[in-house]
């Protein structure tokens, strides 16, 4: 049998129901950064204590400025994969749209 078998997979993965895509940045206008993940407080705790390695940590990307919850971590897989291909402008006016004053939303998911 090719893949894994679906029960086996659930016990292996019981946190990955939902899932998160996220958008960090430096600053207003700064530096973007899509990511997708199943648990965003601890995500984004990672991200902004640098425990994360490469572009975010590189750049200083900590402010948490827009996020999109979904049932199942495969369709927020999918959004990010297509966010991701999105021209700059359109990531602009989402977090724009949600967040005009580009505040770090970290403070608002921990609680």
């Amino acid at each position: 049998m090719a893949g894994l078998v679906p029960a086996i997979h659930v016990l292996q993965y019981p946190h990955m129901a939902g899932g998160y895509v996220y958008f960090l940045t430096n600053r207003p206008n700064g530096v973007l950064y899509v990511g997708v993940t199943s648990d965003l407080v601890r995500r984004i705790f990672e991200h902004r204590s640098g425990f994360v390695d490469g572009f975010t940590k590189r750049y200083g990307l900590k402010r948490l400025v827009y996020f999109e919850h979904f049932d199942d971590i495969r369709t927020a897989i999918q959004r990010e994969h297509t966010i991701k291909h999105w021209p700059r402008a359109w990531k602009i006016r989402k977090i724009i749209a949600a967040n005009p004053n580009w505040d770090d939303l970290y403070d608002t998911i921990v609680q």
